[in-house]
């Protein structure tokens, strides 16, 4: 029998797997969220899009919440952009939705006790930090440079997120790579530390923990999953169809995105996209929902990371997590031991 794959990160979330869902919006996301919670890793229900009316989005947002909790009895975390505008002032929407998130934990005993764990991305989340230690959640925050992993750990940040530029979605400005970044990071902050950008088997996994990271996050080989039944066929198609050099970097909502390339991409990479940000951002959101919900991979953005060329079947969430564990395990003891 192997045996468990402990890291600081399971034992920090009393978790089975050192492995971690991304988040994935703009759209529906309990299904695959609880799917991972159940098999022994960490779901995340991602913030539903950017719609006009706020407060509707932020209870779209609890709706999901509670359908994920449905769905487990094991811990989950939700995850929120922390979009900040050109005076860096924290926008409106960040602080909807995290404080939509904390009134249903606090609501809730039940879900509260479910809803563990809190990971912010994009800008610096320092006036919610204290926030969301006081509410009694574990903070992960996803950073693209050591200066940010420092930053945020000083601050009080309790697990930090290493983005690599390959990453799917949207992707850290600094546009380093895992395998520059990520040893750096945990060079330099005394938090657990996870991968995110490139991770989809139990070597990456291995290779992750051999870097001085205590576990993985993944996207894409989670979206390409049986238990993603709510995201169209034609956008799970698209990816298992996508070889080297299919996908492309390009100017999305908190700075750069990595989706496919196709017509929607191409376009914001020859023109800057007209009017007033706040609504470019919106359209930009309302095309990545379009892709999931609509099947319109050329027309609309279809986030995906680099790894998507790599992958050319879908897993099933239950059996895919322990054995992703159990394949690390192998591969680290194949190299303690030199065979």
């Amino acid at each position: 029998m192997t045996a468990p794959l402990s890291t600081r990160y399971t034992r920090l979330l009393g978790i089975e797997h050192p492995i971690v869902q991304e988040g994935l919006g703009p759209f529906r996301t309990p299904k695959i969220a609880a799917a991972v919670s159940n098999a022994g890793g960490l779901g995340t229900v991602s913030m539903p899009g950017m719609p006009e009316d706020l407060r509707a989005g932020a209870r779209t947002f609890r709706d999901h919440i509670e359908e994920c909790a449905s769905l487990t009895d094991r811990q989950f975390a939700v995850n929120i952009p922390v979009g900040v505008d050109a005076a860096g002032e924290v926008v409106e929407f960040t602080d909807v939705y995290i404080r939509e998130v904390l009134a249903a934990r606090e609501a809730d005993a039940g879900l509260a006790a479910k809803l563990t764990v809190l990971t912010t991305s994009a800008g610096f989340p320092g006036p919610y930090i204290r926030m969301i230690k006081d509410a009694g959640m574990l903070h992960q925050h996803k950073v693209g440079s050591t200066r940010q992993a420092v930053k945020s750990a000083e601050a009080g940040v309790d697990v930090v997120l290493a983005a690599g530029f390959e990453m799917g979605g949207h992707a850290p400005a600094s546009r380093m790579h895992t395998f520059v970044v990520v040893p750096s990071i945990t060079e330099a902050v005394d938090v657990p530390v996870l991968l995110t950008g490139g991770a989809r088997d139990g070597r990456t996994l291995a290779a992750a923990l051999a870097m001085g990271a205590d576990g993985v996050a993944l996207g894409t080989r989670f979206i390409l999953s049986t238990d993603n039944t709510d995201w169209h066929p034609r956008y799970l198609e698209a990816l298992l169809a996508a070889r080297e050099g299919d996908d492309v970097a390009f100017d999305g909502v908190y700075g750069p995105c990595r989706g496919l390339r196709n017509e929607a991409s191409t376009a914001l990479l020859e023109h800057a996209a007209p009017g007033d940000p706040t609504e470019a951002i919106r359209r930009k959101i309302e095309s990545m929902q379009r892709a999931q919900t609509e099947g319109d991979t050329e027309h609309s953005l279809v986030m995906t990371g680099q790894v998507a060329s790599a992958i050319t079947e879908l897993i099933t969430i239950a059996e895919f997590v322990p054995g992703m564990a159990a394949e690390a395990r192998k591969v680290l003891d194949a190299l303690a031991s030199g065979n």
